[in-house]
């Protein structure tokens, strides 16, 4: 009797604990994968006896259910539709790998994931800055007029009320309600309190002091205050998430927000923000030191160091430096390094592009070498110059050297966010960020074209060669015989280093350790499953129903290193090309290569035998 996939979509689900403990879901040729909230909320038995269900497991904070090939994809549609969720996306995976970084790694990206979202209105806010700014140098009227002063208004918004958009962004990181993340960053700013741009104005004697309990709280906004900011709201996040698991439901509504908001303001007027303000300024002080330390030597270091972290992804820590460089001082003078280490990979990627003979190498290392002058350097960083590494040394040096002129001419820009050519419209002495730019990426794109040589990555051309068909079988039964698909050792079902393979729960059949990263068709056959993550197929043929599964665990290799040569639906032939795998890239990710050759239906044989035939 075939499986019923709506009722075993909706089992599933009604043993989760609930939509709010589902944080996300996927599939693979095999499982259901799910991000679950909270494992204590799951029913583990009655979920191992959903009908379909063949078993479960929870790895890598992932519960996978066992369904089977061909069956998982259906009940995940059903699944879907039940729940509302949508399918997981990048950001999910994205997401998942970053609470496996080590805790000083995730501190650091922190900034960033607060700032990114953000970082369009910062840009705009910016450039619109300089523009205002400029405009009356060559207009002196355009200064005096009331569209100097309605542009200046639309300009300034951004960073006039930055710890709003700081804060409604950090509790999205950090999972609050952004409306009541909103109330924390507009109360840091509050009309009532004293403009922190203009309390250096006031006598010590006239700021007026809240006397709560046993604090003096300064009546003192946090314009332009970032970190502060973001402690708030995570401790408003954490706070909020706390009180909703324990708060009963009937007075969750009223009591949460209520309790949130209000503790939340007091510890943060109290505490975070006299403390963590001061922290913040000594932070920005020690910025400003290592620019101009030993005659730029600093700086010169910076900009050497900044193209590591952009391969670490913490480059975006450096957004909370810059935003208090501009509230405090009104000039970000961080910028000019990011644009100098930015700009020195543009030039060492544009030598690879011109001086390449190889059409597949120039065809990225152009684009890529485009996007870098525009301050987008991931493509040229991981594309090419990391690649290579000889032009993402010369970038380093370039950068280093750029950086060092930068601090010696000490300009700076209206903005964050923005290097390269648009940041021309940023910075305040135009003149001197060209040269900078000159030299940061004419010195590595010389560098780079003198030490990169290109048959140092030359690739020896391999004839294809001629399919092999299989004659060795390795499953029997009344349907018909399943010949060797890639070439190895043939193990037993057993010996595959995956409980759910090795224990038969997805069917008889034997493993194969490859010595060559290709499969080919065992038998002439249907494609009937051929997923995104190009890491499985299913296939049939005579009312056979077969898995291959190259590799334990690679679904999360999200297709790297997997190359698929059909698709669901296509006809294939005995010892056709399937798939190409690598093998070294699977083992370097971690993972067994061990391909799992299964007859998902073979309990609708009775005369199956697995193995090389003696």
């Amino acid at each position: 009797m075939a499986l019923d996939y709506r009722k075993c979509a909706e089992e599933i689900f009604s043993y989760l604990g609930g939509k709010d403990n589902i944080i996300s879901a996927a599939h693979c040729a095999t499982r259901l994968r799910l991000v679950i909230a909270d494992n204590s909320k799951i029913d583990t038995k009655a979920l191992e006896n959903v009908e379909g269900v063949q078993g479960l497991f929870d790895s890598n904070g992932q519960l996978q259910l066992i369904i089977g090939t061909g069956t998982v994809n259906k009940v995940y549609d059903e699944f879907l539709d039940i729940t509302g969720l949508t399918a997981a996306t990048k950001a999910d995976v994205k997401a998942a790998a970053a609470s496996r970084m080590p805790l000083w790694k995730q501190i650091l990206k922190t900034p960033g994931d607060v700032f990114v979202p953000i970082l369009p209105a910062i840009v705009a806010s910016g450039l619109m800055m300089g523009l205002v700014e400029a405009l009356p140098r060559f207009i002196p009227s355009f200064g005096q007029s009331d569209w100097y002063s309605f542009l200046d208004l639309v300009a300034n918004t951004a960073f006039a009320l930055l710890p709003v958009l700081v804060a409604i962004s950090s509790a999205n990181v950090f999972g609050g309600n952004v409306y009541l993340g909103a109330v924390i960053g507009l109360m840091m700013v509050h009309p009532a309190l004293i403009n922190a741009w203009t309390v250096s104005n006031y006598a010590a004697g006239e700021i007026p002091i809240w006397k709560l309990l046993f604090f003096n709280v300064k009546q003192v906004g946090y314009q332009g205050h970032v970190i502060p900011v973001i402690l708030a709201v995570l401790l408003m996040s954490k706070l909020e998430q706390w009180l909703h698991k324990h708060v009963p439901e009937m007075i969750d509504l009223f009591v949460t927000p209520l309790v949130t908001v209000m503790v939340t303001a007091f510890v943060t007027f109290t505490v975070i923000g006299p403390v963590f303000s001061v922290l913040e300024n000594w932070v920005l002080d020690a910025a400003q030191m290592l620019i101009t330390v030993g005659f730029g030597i600093g700086s010169m270091i910076m900009g050497a160091i900044y193209p590591l972290t952009v391969v670490m992804g913490l480059h975006h820590m450096y957004n909370v430096i810059e935003a208090g460089m501009i509230a405090s001082k009104g000039l970000n003078t961080w910028m000019p390094i990011a644009s100098a280490a930015n700009f020195a990979q543009f030039g060492a990627c544009l030598a690879v592009a011109l001086k390449a003979k190889n059409a597949k190498t120039k065809a990225v290392a152009l684009p890529s070498a485009l996007s870098a002058s525009l301050g987008i350097t991931e493509p040229a960083i991981f594309g090419v110059n990391f690649r290579y590494m000889k032009p993402f040394i010369a970038g380093v040096i370039g950068g280093a050297i750029g950086s060092l002129f930068a601090a010696w001419t000490g300009f700076g820009a209206t903005t964050y966010g923005v290097t390269g050519i648009p940041g021309l419209l940023a910075v305040n002495n135009l003149p001197m960020y060209v040269v900078e730019l000159l030299i940061s990426g004419g010195i590595a794109f010389v560098i780079a074209w003198f030490l990169w040589k290109e048959e140092e990555q030359a690739v020896p051309e391999v004839k294809e060669e001629e399919p092999v068909i299989p004659t060795v079988s390795v499953i029997r039964c009344s349907a018909g015989s399943v010949y060797q698909p890639v070439e190895g050792k043939v193990i037993s079902r057993e010996e595959i280093p995956d409980p759910t393979f090795a224990e038969g729960i997805l069917g008889d059949g034997v493993g194969i350790e490859p010595s060559k990263g290709v499969v080919v068709a065992p038998f002439d056959c249907t494609v009937s499953q051929a997923p995104d993550t190009r890491h499985a197929l299913g296939l049939e043929a005579n009312g056979m129903e077969l898995l291959i599964h190259v590799g334990v665990n690679t679904v999360e290799m999200n297709g790297d290193g997997f190359k698929l040569f059909v698709s669901e639906g296509d006809e294939v032939k005995l010892g056709q090309k399937l798939m190409e795998f690598d093998i070294d890239k699977i083992k370097a990710a971690g993972y067994s290569d061990t391909v799992a050759v299964l007859l998902t239906n073979s309990y609708e044989y009775d005369d199956i035998s697995c193995g090389v035939e003696e």
